[in-house]
């Protein structure tokens, strides 16, 4: 049996709805073999790959508020910093390394001085998801192995190829925005989410080109940085996960039904014959 990988993508906000695609997939009993996470899909595989399952990432996340997870910076790179959120993970999983993980875990993040993907797989967890979440001009960025890292989704926001590189021979990614639709921007905070993820949403096009299953839920009901629709995201990952593994296991019931009566009618034409 081919050994399964999850790439879970970037996307603010719109993270909560990987939630209910782990539920969607523990449901079907499908054993994640291997886990990748760039920015919010960071946070998100990090827990996982330690233990927590769906509902103890849900209640983790649904507490959240904008502010429990962002602190003002003084720093000339950015206006505010993510410290918090590394905080949370070390709260929740302790002080762990990646390689520790229960379910091999590989981060995704960009070195700000050359523009080079930086895959982290070890080192601390907590660090690692903040390097991942540092969304540039907004968090400061963070320093790890003499190099300042900025979001992985600059570099690969859906961690396909990444996930393969580990040993996932069959690859299930998570696109959240792929079907976002954009509105116009209320505040700085939207015009630089917005801008950030455009870029990362024409990237992701030819990232996902070569996953064997890709889930795309249409999030576009929903803002990147309200944290009041946790809870709605998750049921919109859900559902639409559930709904997607549906249709593939219908397709896959057609063809082998086709291909079996295909080999029934070929039998009885030769016996005719």
């Amino acid at each position: 049996m081919k050994k399964v990988g999850l790439a879970l993508g970037g996307g603010a906000v719109l993270g909560a709805a990987h939630i209910g695609v782990l539920k969607a997939l523990q449901e079907k009993d499908l054993n994640i073999q291997f886990i990748t996470g760039t920015s919010i899909g960071a946070f998100v595989a990090a827990l996982y790959a330690f233990g927590k399952d769906w509902s103890e990432i849900r209640d983790i996340s649904s507490e959240l508020k904008w502010m429990d997870i962002t602190s003002i910076s003084l720093s000339r790179y950015s206006l505010l910093s993510n410290e918090k959120f590394g905080a949370l993970i070390t709260e929740h999983i302790g002080e762990k390394n990646i390689e520790d993980s229960s379910i091999p875990l590989a981060i995704i993040a960009t070195d700000a001085g050359s523009g080079e993907k930086v895959i982290l797989r070890k080192g601390p967890v907590a660090e690692a998801v903040m390097a991942s979440t540092c969304i540039p001009g907004l968090f400061k960025p963070v320093k790890l192995d003499d190099r300042m890292l900025l979001d992985g989704g600059i570099v690969e926001n859906v961690p396909i190829k990444t996930l393969r590189n580990i040993g996932a021979e069959f690859v299930i990614g998570v696109d959240l925005n792929a079907k976002h639709a954009y509105e116009e921007p209320g505040n700085i905070l939207d015009v630089l989410l917005n801008s950030f993820h455009f870029i990362m949403q024409q990237a992701a096009k030819l990232q996902t080109e070569h996953a064997d299953l890709l889930i795309k839920p249409d999030l576009s009901a929903f803002g990147r940085a309200d944290t009041s629709q946790i809870e709605g995201l998750i049921q919109k990952g859900y559902e639409d996960t559930k709904d997607l593994l549906a249709q593939k296991e219908l397709k896959l019931s057609t063809n082998w039904f086709i291909e079996s009566w295909n080999k029934f009618t070929n039998l009885f034409s030769k016996e005719e014959g």
